[in-house]
């Protein structure tokens, strides 16, 4: 009943945009600094080294779309560049895969692994090692150089181990967010679920309450019709074959009613054999609430008014207390909590208050008490209200016709339109 606080949304993980625009960066980067570098210190004609730079770098962005494209773009691009080296330059630097190439290698195979799975991403990983593998073999001018050969060996030894090192982040990472969004979905499609078997449940519970009370009445008035021609004297046969016609419809009207509403009863639902609590027993609610430790403070005025109304205004008013009772201690533990009650020939009006509480509870999610009160209240023809009181507390405030004097045509309307939705909702479950 006190006023909910919102619930702490987490921060949005990296978009798609984002994370293409921070790949994009990283390769522009790249390319701006493996194409002076080939040029200068490999001695790879500048013309090439921009070309075959460019497909290079180009081949991360390629794979979001196109990874096997991109996989054979970037191996053929890959070799050739190990291949267009100057000799002389090459002995004296990280060779068949300078520092941005092997940046760049590394980053592309963590994008496709990322985006394609583990068993795509191990092909370029496979076919770049063997691709610069194959480079000394075709250099041998390289490799006889003095000290050129363990040189080699050295950056083929650091490039496997940093690309399968990519490879296996960029795999536990891309299951992680799988998991992740699993869950994500489990979780909205538990909260769905929950909120849909929420409101049926309530929905149900309402329509149960109405068809006891209605089936009771329209029971009594079948009995009645029935037994009139031997309950009252002087009856004329005209007379007894008009109440014979209202037992036969009152008949007819109970079996249709209990056949729409049947659903209710399903096999694991166990019948409620207490009597329905009407106003009477607020008292011994409130009593209740008081012995769990709140203070709970309880008027009730027009009990003659409040106890002749109808049983379903009974139940519908316990109901809207009780409700509104648990949502105070549940979301201001500790306030101090007013129940009103007053009744006269035609309205039962009930408030519930409660303090601000002293310190923020923890939110527990938005529920859907203060909807079922609200439909209690306006199917039968009643108004209701719920918002922050200006102390800072919060405040119920429902107001039920308690006779049949008290009902307006729209408020008849109403209640015959809900009643009629309620009934379809429920036979069509």
């Amino acid at each position: 009943m006190a006023h909910r606080r919102q619930r702490t949304r987490r921060s949005p993980r990296i978009s798609r945009r984002t994370a293409v625009v921070a790949l994009c960066v990283a390769v522009v980067a790249l390319y701006s600094v493996l194409v002076p570098i080939h040029a200068t210190l490999y001695g790879t004609p500048l013309a090439l080294a921009f070309l075959i730079g460019a497909g290079l770098c180009a081949a991360p962005l390629l794979a979001l779309s196109h990874p096997r494209s991109s996989i054979a773009m970037f191996c053929a691009a890959a070799f050739a560049l190990s291949l267009l080296v100057d000799r002389d330059l090459a002995v004296s630097s990280p060779w068949p895969w300078s520092v941005p190439a092997l940046l760049t290698f590394v980053l592309f195979v963590g994008v496709v692994t990322f985006v394609s799975g583990v068993r795509l991403g191990a092909f370029p990983l496979v076919i770049g090692l063997a691709a610069s593998l194959s480079a000394p073999l075709l250099r041998l001018d390289i490799v006889s150089a003095p000290g050129a050969a363990g040189s080699a060996t050295a950056d083929l030894i650091v490039t496997a181990s940093v690309t399968a090192a990519a490879l296996v982040i960029a795999a536990l990472i891309a299951a992680r967010m799988r998991v992740a969004e699993e869950l994500t979905r489990e979780r909205e499609h538990s909260a769905i679920e929950e909120s849909r078997r929420a409101l049926v449940e309530e929905r149900t519970r309402i329509a149960r309450e109405l068809h006891d009370v209605i089936a009771h009445s329209m029971s009594v008035i079948q009995v009645q019709a029935s037994t009139a021609r031997y309950r009252l004297a002087g009856i004329d046969d005209v007379a007894a074959a008009e109440f014979d016609d209202i037992a036969t419809t009152a008949r007819a009207s109970l079996t249709e009613m209990r056949r729409m509403l049947g659903v209710l009863r399903t096999e694991d639902q166990s019948a409620e054999l207490a009597p329905q609590q009407g106003i009477s027993d607020i008292p011994a609610l409130v009593g209740t609430i008081r012995r769990a430790g709140v203070d709970v403070g309880l008027a009730v005025e027009g009990g003659d008014a409040a106890s002749s109304a109808p049983p379903a205004v009974q139940i519908a008013a316990f109901r809207i207390v009780q409700e509104a009772l648990s949502n105070a201690v549940r979301h201001a533990p500790g306030s101090a909590v007013t129940v009103r009650v007053s009744a006269d020939a035609t309205r039962i009006r009930i408030t519930v208050w409660n303090a601000p509480p002293a310190s923020t509870p923890p939110d527990r999610g938005a529920g859907h008490g203060l909807r079922g009160m609200r439909e209690r209240a306006e199917l039968l023809g009643g108004t209701f209200s719920a918002a922050a009181a200006p102390d800072g507390g919060w405040t119920v405030e429902a107001e039920l016709p308690s006779a049949s004097d008290g009902f307006s045509t729209s408020a008849t309307a109403s209640r015959t339109d809900s009643r009629s939705d309620l009934v379809h909702q429920e036979d069509d479950s």
